[in-house]
């Protein structure tokens, strides 16, 4: 049975866009995903709305990607793979961060996975690229206030970035923004047809990496 752990932020939790509310498990990517994969896989959905990758927010707190990270690792121990799904929250313009130095900060996971007390081999990492910021979240007085005027041209630059990093860390990489897409109701959150694609797509890269293992 392959373990794969799915750490992310609203968008792997499953936010519907422009509402407070959740998709339903086989809406969400997760889910589908895991329909896809079918027996043999495990899918361990690890989402938190807000979650950044490594900054502790002053204004909401609790939501440092990083901190929780390595309990994780303990508590749903064996892992085959990790698929990290991280960057947009960093985006919001208490941090002043943009994608090269959010993609820089991942290097601490990188460590949080050799030190963390794991049954077995050190999983394997599927860095996922988070899907682009929508220029529609400026219509949403609360989001533009959080993420600034630029945070649309920011995210393009994640592609990049991860992909860099990922090689480099010797981590597989996978761009999300290619499969996915914020809804124009919020201009942050998937609409049902980027989770399905995203599913469909993550699965047959979750696939391909666990069977060349």
């Amino acid at each position: 049975m392959k373990r794969i752990l799915c750490y992310g932020d609203s968008n792997t939790w499953g936010a519907v866009p422009g509402d407070s509310s959740r998709y339903q498990p086989e809406v969400r990517w997760t889910g589908v995903m895991q329909r896809e994969l079918g027996e043999g896989y495990t899918v361990i959905e690890e989402g938190h709305g807000g979650r950044t990758t490594v900054f502790d927010d002053p204004v909401e707190e609790k939501l440092s990607g990083l901190v929780y990270f390595r309990p994780c690792l303990e508590s749903q121990s064996p892992l085959d793979l990790i698929i990290l799904m991280l960057g947009t929250n960093d985006l919001k313009v208490r941090f002043g961060a943009d994608p090269e130095t959010i993609a820089f900060g991942l290097h601490r996971y990188g460590d949080a996975l050799k030190t963390a007390g794991m049954d077995g081999e050190i999983p394997q990492v599927l860095l996922a690229s988070p899907v682009l910021i929508d220029p529609s979240y400026r219509k949403h007085p609360l989001f533009h206030a959080m993420f600034g005027e630029d945070a649309h041209e920011r995210s393009l630059k994640f592609a990049e970035a991860y992909r860099a990093f990922a090689e480099e860390a010797g981590w597989h990489f996978i761009n999300g923004a290619d499969y996915g897409r914020a809804d124009s109701r919020d201009g942050i959150h998937m609409d049902v047809e980027s989770h399905r694609r995203m599913g469909i797509a993550f699965a047959e890269k979750v696939r391909q990496i666990c069977e060349n293992a």
